[in-house]
């Protein structure tokens, strides 16, 4: 039997003065991306099994295009908007300090504070603001190196002897010696900072305080991030590839290892299904031999627009999908999508050695982190923040700063002009 955090709750929410929710009918669309979407679309059995009246349909319209295409619908008054939508936690902040009136409050629909509370206060605190929960939480990013092994194994490196950045770039140097053709991690600097904010983000650093009140990007936490992957950079073990490319580098084996939250693990199992077996899983290195291993990158909600048609369908749907085991465990199961549902980390599943891996038990391997991980706050100025700092990082890279220092110093003086905010001293 599947567990229903609150279900008592929702089940009095959903009756009163309306159908129960095994009544609910009619249809809803839902816009996510990729594998996310792909996982949504694998819940729907499950859900039509206590909700048969109710067609749901899952477009993958890709990450950019929901983004865009939410906020240009919430600009123009909810028009053409689905009945659910995903949105990144860390652009979440965004969303709701421009058009709060575009998101309902899913407390008004049967999110109450029992079914919240089974979710960690680091997932929710982006998501709900004053009394209003405007999205529900979906999954997390606990950051782990994905590699592979054969790769490792031909040029003698252990995984376990990987402990900081310049352990990492050594090796790096030795697999592509022992493997021609072989770079060994991808990273996308032409559109995105995300290795810079992984390892800014398990050194405790990030472009804004916790409090979202200051800017704290060239604090020397983050510049220690920024210099270690200019390091990498500069040795030749890291390159540029895109989110495709870095697909392609993987199942034409060129790429031998790729930092990502855990949900990479589904595209990875996915996309190259014939190299089973061959990909393992180890944490992320660190600056210095004794520091912290552990970061989150990425992890979603899911969000009903004001404008849907058929609210309480659209609420059993997210419910029934994040808020029970069963949802969460098949999203994992079929697309690697990590839990941020409590509850579902006791699934035996997750305690299961999983063939494609080498019978490694990944999912412990990469839930253990989970306590470790420090907040980082997206805020509503994460798109602004963002944008500069990949601009920033490019003429880093390609030598038009000194230092890593320098560089921040630069992406705090152009944040702070966009928003207002101090420079963190």
């Amino acid at each position: 039997m599947r567990t229903t955090l609150g279900g008592a709750a929702l089940a009095l929410v959903l009756t009163a003065g309306a159908a129960p929710a095994f009544a609910q009918s009619g249809e809803i669309t839902v816009w996510s991306w990729n594998v996310a979407a792909s996982a949504l679309e694998a819940t729907v059995e499950g859900f039509n099994a206590e909700h048969p009246d109710v067609k749901v349909t899952v477009q993958d319209l890709g990450n950019d295009q929901v983004f865009d295409r939410t906020l240009a619908g919430c600009a123009a008054g909810g028009g053409g908007l689905p009945d659910v939508l995903s949105i990144e936690n860390h652009e979440a902040e965004i969303f709701w300090a421009q058009f709060p009136d575009c998101f309902t409050n899913l407390k008004e629909l049967g999110y109450t504070e029992e079914i919240a509370s089974g979710f960690p206060e680091f997932k929710r605190v982006e998501l709900e603001v004053g009394d209003a929960a405007y999205a529900m939480p979906w999954d997390s990013g606990p950051v782990v190196m994905f590699y592979r092994r054969d790769f490792y194994e031909k040029a003698g490196v252990k995984p376990e002897d990987i402990k900081t950045w310049d352990d990492f770039t050594e090796a790096g140097k030795k697999i592509a010696e022992a493997n021609p053709g072989v770079v060994m991690t991808r990273a996308d600097f032409n559109g995105d900072a995300e290795w810079f904010r992984m390892i800014a983000n398990e050194q405790g650093c990030g472009y804004f305080s916790n409090d979202a009140s200051s800017i704290t990007i060239n604090q020397p936490a983050c510049v220690a991030a920024l210099d270690a992957v200019k390091k990498m950079y500069d040795a030749g073990i890291i390159t540029a590839a895109d989110w495709n490319e870095k697909i392609q580098a993987n199942t034409a084996g060129t790429a031998a290892s790729q930092m990502y939250g855990g949900w990479y693990e589904g595209t990875i199992r996915n996309n190259s299904p014939d190299l089973a077996g061959k990909w393992g899983i180890y944490r992320m290195p660190s600056v210095t031999a004794d520091g912290p291993r552990a970061a989150n990158l990425g992890g979603s909600s899911l969000a009903i627009p004001t404008v849907s048609k058929n609210k309480k369908a659209a609420w059993a749907f997210v419910n029934y999908t994040l808020g029970t085991n069963e949802g969460q465990v098949t999203m994992l199961r079929e697309f690697g999508l990590v839990p941020s549902l409590l509850s579902a980390l006791d699934d035996p599943y997750m305690q299961e050695p999983q063939p494609y891996w080498g019978g490694q038990k990944v999912w412990v391997d990469i839930l253990e982190t989970l306590d470790e991980i420090e907040p980082s706050r997206g805020t509503p100025f994460f798109g602004d923040a963002d944008g500069i700092m990949i601009a920033v990082q490019t003429r880093y890279l390609t030598g038009e700063f000194a230092s890593a220092q320098e560089a921040l110093d630069d992406a705090a003086n152009q944040i702070a002009l966009v928003t207002g905010l101090p420079i963190a001293e």
